[in-house]
């Protein structure tokens, strides 16, 4: 289904979100026009759409909405403006699957394991694990459970967050939606339900960014599984999100969890259909590299995008300019005193010149991290015309390898030659991140 062509608006606001399935015909919102601004209430992604088997995702994402002059083979430049955490608590921890509550993915396919409804309304019924109850017929449906858990409240000024004991957790537990400031569109069971208490007393400093921020995939995808490692998942499933292995190939990697998708961070993304359909969410207050557990602390939250066409790109996956400070050390840029002694130095070797080059990040996804480096490597060559060897030996004396995501989510990242980022139309990004003249 085609999007109808309108002028577009300089500011659209977004507080509402899909079912958990991204859809290329599904309805957008906007236009926002090339260069305008995005701004949404977001909810918390992973636990609790997990324990809400309505969603059919694993997250409940905002409503893409569609940019002024975005067609199939371009590509969007997302400046991240603004993430403002609002909830006050949040809960998480590593998950146990619930066997006979699920049709071959506990987190797309949800069901009842009394009455076997699919995808089952559900209502909160007190607190603790078995508060998710099957609307038809009673029974506990939740998909999952903790096997290690903790509540973490946060100071006011969101910078740090203490994880609470029982006591505690249970009082926030009874006014859950609250404390997890959730939207009012959102239909998810708020996680703190559960008030899970296995860590206490435990500090953590906060430093938000976001799980999930990208476009539409190029056919109907469940939102969590918008990525490599996940997206694995669906191949060959038994529930009617089911695909190929070739289908793939039609995700936008908008399930990133890379801790450097934060404010101030530029995230250029594939345009795969018509509109790109930017959708945001799964904002986490903070995560270690990796998100090792499998989950981090989803929270509420308020973000402000600036888009930007870039026309042709013809991109398959991410490419990330973070901020300054979450550069490897090799990757960052050549400071005047370094630059003054690599000058003298090839001068002394007799080197004609020094090569003029910027940092970038290319994302790489797979079934498992080695996967995930392969995709990196192979996405970087193709965008920057090189041999993935080249791309290699960049990565290795000029930048790194980082994760994202465990199992199949990493940052290929290095210092790119200027003219190679010129001729891609991507200097311009470059040069506004890094202050290069």
């Amino acid at each position: 289904m085609a999007i109808k062509v309108q002028a577009g608006h300089e500011t659209v606001f977004v507080d509402t979100f899909t079912n958990g399935i991204l859809s290329p015909t599904g309805p957008m919102l906007g236009p926002v026009r090339d260069g305008g601004h995005i701004v949404a209430n977001t909810a918390p992604g992973c636990w609790g759409p997990m324990i809400t088997p309505a969603i059919r995702g694993g997250h409940e994402v905002t409503q893409p909405v569609a940019v002024e002059g975005a067609e199939v083979g371009d590509a969007i430049a997302i400046r991240i403006k603004d993430i403002v955490v609002t909830s006050i608590a949040t809960a998480s921890g590593n998950d146990q699957v619930m066997a006979g509550r699920f049709l071959g993915d506990p987190y797309v396919a949800g069901r009842c394991p009394e009455c076997g409804t699919l995808y089952p309304e559900t209502r909160i019924e007190g607190i603790g694990p078995t508060a998710v109850r099957c609307v038809n017929c009673g029974a506990d449906a939740t998909p999952f459970i903790f096997t290690n858990g903790y509540t973490i409240a946060f100071d006011e000024n969101r910078q740090v967050g203490v994880t609470l004991h029982q006591q505690a957790a249970e009082s926030i537990a009874r006014e859950a939606e609250r404390y997890a400031a959730l939207p009012e569109n959102s239909i998810q069971n708020p996680i703190l339900t559960f008030a899970p208490h296995d860590l206490v007393g435990v500090v953590a400093r906060m430093r938000p960014f976001l799980g999930q921020l990208g476009t539409t995939p190029a056919i109907d995808m469940p939102d969590s599984h918008n990525a490599g490692d996940f997206g694995s998942f669906l191949v060959g499933a038994p529930h009617e999100y089911g695909i190929t292995v070739d289908q793939l190939a039609h995700r936008t990697d908008g399930h990133l969890d890379v801790d450097a998708v934060r404010a101030g961070a530029i995230l250029i993304c594939p345009v795969k259909a018509p509109g790109g359909g930017v959708y945001m969410g799964d904002m986490h207050a903070l995560q270690g590299d990796g998100e090792i557990a499998g989950h981090t602390c989803d929270v509420s939250g308020v973000v402000t995008l600036q888009v930007h066409v870039i026309k042709g790109l013809n991109i398959d996956g991410p490419i990330l300019l973070p901020v300054a400070e979450d550069l490897p050390f090799l990757a960052k840029p050549l400071t005047a005193e370094e630059r003054a002694r690599a000058e003298a130095l090839a001068q002394a070797w007799g080197v004609p010149a020094l090569e003029e080059s910027a940092p970038i990040s290319v994302i790489g996804t797979g079934p498992d991290l080695n996967s995930a480096t392969d995709n990196g490597l192979q996405r970087a060559a193709d965008l920057l015309e090189m041999t993935v060897p080249e791309v290699k030996n960049r990565a290795t004396i000029t930048g790194a390898i980082e994760i994202g995501r465990h199992p199949g989510v990493v940052q290929v990242t290095f210092r790119a030659p200027l003219d190679r980022l010129e001729k891609r139309g991507l200097l311009p990004y470059v040069r506004d991140q890094y202050g290069i003249d």
